[in-house]
């Protein structure tokens, strides 16, 4: 059973960027070049879109080998598949990783021992109920990041088909 995903890279600094491309590489079984332009978001910086396929947990082991890198800002998403649901992973180097299963449509499903452990932290007023479940949503990620999705809008997008 196969998967299909796309890795946004936001914001890479250019000397990273064969190392994200090798990474990648080494995940997807295959050559992997890239398409860098420069991120108007963040100047110096440059960033790429990858569309794949491959097994499911593709998308995890793609962001595993690229969470090490602290100047990287990136997303990786899986399509949820007959035997998996879809994944979405964001990284910025403030806020570090972030980590959602998605349904066929899109939308994020919490686990309920998660949203009791919220709920249980806004009760002992370690937190406020709403920043739980803005966390648990991904919002932090989404607000960063914003800016550098607008700016890769227009951007090529190419298909690698993994290795298998």
């Amino acid at each position: 059973m196969t998967t299909r995903g796309v890795l946004y890279v936001h914001s890479a600094p250019r000397a990273l960027c064969p190392h994200v491309e090798w990474a990648v590489a080494g995940v997807l079984g295959a050559r992997v070049s890239l398409d860098w332009i420069k991120q108007p978001a963040s100047p110096g910086t440059w960033r790429a879109e990858l569309s794949w396929q491959g097994e499911p947990g593709t998308a995890s082991k793609l962001a595993s080998a690229l969470r090490g890198w602290r100047m990287l800002r990136f997303e990786v998403t899986s399509e949820p598949c007959s035997t998996a649901e879809g994944e979405r992973y964001s990284s910025t180097p403030e806020l570090g990783i972030f980590h959602a299963v998605t349904g066929m449509h899109g939308d994020i499903l919490i686990p309920e021992d998660r949203l009791r452990a919220a709920v249980d932290r806004a009760a002992r007023g370690e937190t406020e109920l709403e920043a739980e479940i803005s966390r648990l949503l991904g919002k932090p990620w989404d607000d960063e990041l914003e800016p550098f999705r607008y700016a890769g809008e227009g951007a090529p997008v190419r298909w690698l088909h993994q290795v298998v």
